[in-house]
């Protein structure tokens, strides 16, 4: 079994606002293209945290790609009990329709928030249980995702991890060659 960690920039680090902002799509489709390219691979399983932004398309994205492989699952780990309790109304809505999307959901930690090694157990959590990951990031537009990046490189030095960037190069390469 193989399982594949997808995470990447948070909503306001890309400056996406609402539903319908076109960036979604581009993203949604380097996602998909990525993805489907893992699964062919060999994945299994993949993971996400349900974070606002790359986190929620992907789960979006796995559960479009179900129609072609439905062997593929997906789970929804969370860093801590009672997650995105603070979201505004509408992001709290519309994670709890991605939650019936996954296979599997639950927390690393089973006590609401309480400090930052919450968050830093959870991702080694998440490292330790897959054996690859995607990321939409780019290490010259840091965000809250290199924390995780620079985990992966750490864990990289140690035992094979692959680690697969969707970059704004990449992104850019989709809007211009591989939007419908």
């Amino acid at each position: 079994m193989t399982n594949l960690y997808i995470s990447g920039y948070r909503t306001y680090e890309l400056g996406v606002f609402t539903g319908k902002d076109p960036k979604i799509n581009v993203i949604k489709k380097a996602l998909k293209n990525e993805i489907s390219q893992f699964i062919e691979s060999g994945v299994d399983w993949i993971l996400t945290s349900g974070q606002l932004g790359v986190e929620q398309w992907a789960v979006e994205v796995v559960d479009e790609l179900k129609k072609d492989y439905p062997e593929v699952k997906q789970a929804i780990v969370f860093p801590f009990l009672e997650f995105g309790s603070n979201w505004k109304e509408e992001s709290k809505t519309k994670f709890m329709e991605l939650q019936q999307m996954a296979d599997y959901t639950e927390s690393t930690s089973h006590q609401p928030y309480k400090d930052p090694s919450q968050l830093k157990n959870h991702q080694q959590f998440m490292l330790d249980h897959t054996d690859a990951a995607l990321l939409v990031y780019d290490p010259e537009h840091e965000g809250k995702t290199s924390f995780v990046y620079q985990a992966i490189q750490k864990k990289q030095e140690k035992t094979p991890y692959e680690c697969r960037l969707i970059d704004f190069d990449q992104l850019q390469n989709t809007i211009e060659f591989g939007m419908e």
